[in-house]
């Protein structure tokens, strides 16, 4: 699907079309659009899985978790989002606001419609087990595993910011420097008639010996004793080496690799650069705010022995709660 072809839904281009979305982001391509439709179905999505929530108590706590389940989300944006791009300000990233926004706004998406998705779960066991304890862990998990999954498309996306240069510049200009400057390859030496393997006659008299491919690997000798490989369609930075290693250094350009794959290391791992650290971190510290202004704002799905309340006193913590709750099932 491309990225100028609407979808009907935007989850559905998000889950059919990632790589659409990423490059979107990237060339900061109708991001107001993009991050507008997010908006609005993450929070018809999560309204909706609110209002599951509340039912458990009464029609009236269902409308109040209605309104502020999305509110949860969103106000947790507001609060997280300047911690987000200023880290990436500080440590040289080229993210705007706009770009951050529309890959936070991904992982909420993905979030909300895949929560949405569980409602017809979390109604069953309302309808059949209706236990305040049971349905209160149930719907916590189902966030929870909700979460885990929009934050991989975050760290998906942000890695793909990162291939493209945008978390750590300095190493992309240093790659590019380095393959401006690098000389040009030479051409390879015709392959010795010695080394050759010799040819096969072709049936019939007066036949052509068969001419070796001109991509034809031929081994030559080293000192240590290690066959190398030299074939002609190599680079000749690459050319004795051992046979079967992997190639080693800047990848000329025009090589037939993927555009994610233009330096190889043999035993070296990519360095990841200090946003992608950065980014765990915020994730954490999105989780914390977001389940402490969850505990704020509730109640979400109201004691049954309790009268309705639209907010309850701040008296304990969240991890407590659900401590107390397991330990009381």
């Amino acid at each position: 699907m491309s990225g100028d072809r609407p979808s009907p839904l935007v989850i559905e281009r998000i889950l059919r079309d990632r790589e659409g979305i990423w490059q979107q982001i990237v060339a900061e391509r109708d991001l107001n659009a993009l991050t507008g439709r997010m908006l609005a179905s993450s929070a018809i999505a999560l309204a909706c899985y609110g209002a599951v929530l509340g039912a458990f108590h009464s029609p009236l706590m269902a409308l109040t978790s209605a309104l502020k389940l999305p509110l949860l989300f969103l106000v947790t944006l507001a609060i997280c989002l300047p911690t987000l791009y200023l880290f990436n300000l500080v440590f040289g990233a080229r993210l705007s606001v706009r770009q951050s926004l529309a890959l936070v706004m991904v992982a909420i998406t993905v979030t909300a419609m895949l929560a949405v998705a569980f409602a017809p779960i979390s109604l069953f066991f309302l309808i059949t087990a209706p236990d305040y304890g049971f349905f209160k862990l149930l719907n916590v998990a189902i966030l929870a595993l909700s979460a885990l999954v929009g934050l991989r498309f975050l760290t998906g996306g942000m890695q793909v910011l990162n291939d493209h240069g945008l978390l750590a510049p300095s190493a992309a200009n240093a790659q590019v420097t380095a393959h401006a400057n690098a000389p040009a390859p030479a051409t390879p030496a015709p392959v010795p008639a010695a080394s050759a393997p010799a040819a096969a006659p072709v049936a019939g008299a007066g036949a052509e010996p068969a001419a070796v491919p001109a991509a034809v690997a031929v081994a030559e000798p080293a000192p240590n004793g290690v066959a190398t490989v030299a074939p002609a369609h190599v680079p000749a930075q690459w050319s004795g080496q051992p046979a079967g290693a992997p190639p080693v250094g800047p990848v000329p350009p025009g090589y037939p690799l993927s555009w994610n794959d233009r330096t190889i290391r043999r035993g070296e791992p990519a360095q990841r650069p200090a946003s992608m650290t950065l980014l765990y971190i915020w994730i954490l510290l999105f989780g914390f705010v977001g389940t402490q202004l969850a505990w704020t704002l509730r109640p979400f799905f109201g004691d049954p022995g309790q009268d309705f309340a639209f907010f309850r006193s701040i008296d304990g913590n969240f991890y407590a709660e659900i401590l107390r709750t397991i330990a009381n099932l």
